[in-house]
Order: C-alpha cells, then sequence, then structure tokens
C-alpha cells in the first residue's frame, strides 16, 4: 500500500489539527522511511521477483525491525512519545502513535504472508489483497479520496500556496502510483533504497502546504 497509508494521514487532520500534515505524513509513513535506511544498512533485506503477487514484483524477505509488529508498536510508542515530550499533547501523540501502527495494519490488509509478528520469529501474517490489482486500486484509493476529503473540508487555503501546492501534492501523488503500476520493476536492493528515501521530499512538501492552510475544525 502507498497512497491509502498518506490517506489515512490526510484524515487524521480531521480528528486533530494541532500536528502538521508534514508531521502526519512522517508518522503514518514512518516504518516506510526507516525500510529504506536498514536496507542502505544492510539491516533488512528485498528481492525483486516479478509475479511474487499481482500487484507488486517484491518480495519482502527480511524486515522485522521496520515491519513487524512488535518492532511498529515500539516505533509508535517512540513517535508518541517524542510528540509529546515537545509539544505536551497527550490527545496528538496517542493520535500520531497510532498513524504509526496504522502503517502495519493496512500493510496487514495488503501484503501475502510476509510481515513479521515477533523479531526473533519466522511466524508471518498478510491476508494478500495484493493478489488482485483491481481490489487493491479500488480500496486504496477509497482510502486515499476519503482522507484528502476530510482534509480539504478541515482546512481552507490561506493564499495560492494552500491551494496549488495541496492539489498539486495530491495529483503527484497519483501519478506515482500509477507509475508503479504500470513502470518496470526496480533492478535491485540498492535502487528501491535510493527511491524510498526521496519519500522525504513529500513530508517537506506536506509542512509547506500546512503552513499555508488553516483549520477549520
Amino acid at each position: 500500500m502507498f497512497i491509502g497509508h498518506f490517506g489515512l494521514g490526510l484524515a487524521a487532520k480531521k480528528i486533530d489539527s494541532k500536528p502538521s500534515l508534514g508531521t502526519m505524513f512522517l508518522a503514518s509513513q514512518f516504518i516506510d522511511l526507516l525500510w529504506p535506511t536498514f536496507l542502505l544498512l544492510g539491516i533488512e533485506t528485498v528481492k525483486v521477483e516479478p509475479g511474487n503477487t499481482a500487484f507488486t514484483p517484491l518480495n519482502f524477505s527480511f524486515y522485522p525491525f521496520s515491519h513487524g509488529l512488535f518492532s511498529v508498536i515500539i516505533w509508535g510508542v517512540l513517535f508518541g512519545g517524542v510528540y509529546y515530550f515537545f509539544k505536551k499533547s497527550i490527545k496528538s501523540s496517542i493520535i500520531l502513535g497510532a498513524l504509526v501502527l496504522s502503517h502495519w495494519i493496512l500493510d496487514l490488509f495488503t501484503h501475502i504472508p510476509d510481515l513479521p509478528i515477533l523479531p526473533w520469529s519466522e511466524f508471518k501474517v498478510g491476508f494478500g489483497l495484493w493478489n488482485s490489482v483491481l481490489f487493491t486500486v479500488i480500496i486504496e484509493g477509497f482510502i486515499f479520496a476519503a482522507g484528502s476529503y476530510l482534509y480539504l473540508t478541515s482546512t481552507k487555503a490561506e493564499n495560492k500556496k494552500g491551494s496549488i501546492g495541496l492539489w498539486s501534492l495530491l495529483g503527484f501523488l497519483i501519478i506515482i502510483y500509477i507509475s508503479n503500476l504500470a513502470g518496470s520493476p526496480p533492478p535491485d536492493q540498492l535502487a528501491i533504497a535510493i527511491v524510498g528515501q526521496s519519500q522525504w521530499l513529500l513530508i517537506i512538501w506536506a509542512y509547506w502546504i500546512d503552513r499555508n492552510r488553516n483549520s477549520v475544525n
């Protein structure tokens, strides 16, 4: 799942307007931001296997520290705890921690059984939605559309930056999603890790957008 995670980040602004959209995106994509770093460091591994699922050619062979349930719970607690340390908002901290965990929950539905529960166990789970491109696109598209709507109705642009910036980001995410569906498989783990790091630009983009929009909650 890709744009579905961003959809939850967008929707979270409807629940709590205090954290920036950039922070919401950071939380909802946190483990997918850790993952390419762990790939570069050789801590985790991924293989390119066309046909692994109908939706993606990636075989997530070893990633218990970024995507194991036990690890994700710890990352969520740490993320929420760090936010509380600086902002002293228990509500926002809980929501952000929940967003970190939400990434694993959404992945549980899309992935085949490759998601670890514990770092020291071989038991893995996944409901396999990725075996159907159509249903994956429908469900993920719905989450993204709903999140976009909730963000649009809970904020308003202060200026053209806040309007054009948001629509261009939403359009860009959709273009990336379609490109991933239609494009060629990545050549190797290094390429996947480098492209994965580019997601930080989306986080920065979201911070900039939110600075140019006001909450209407």
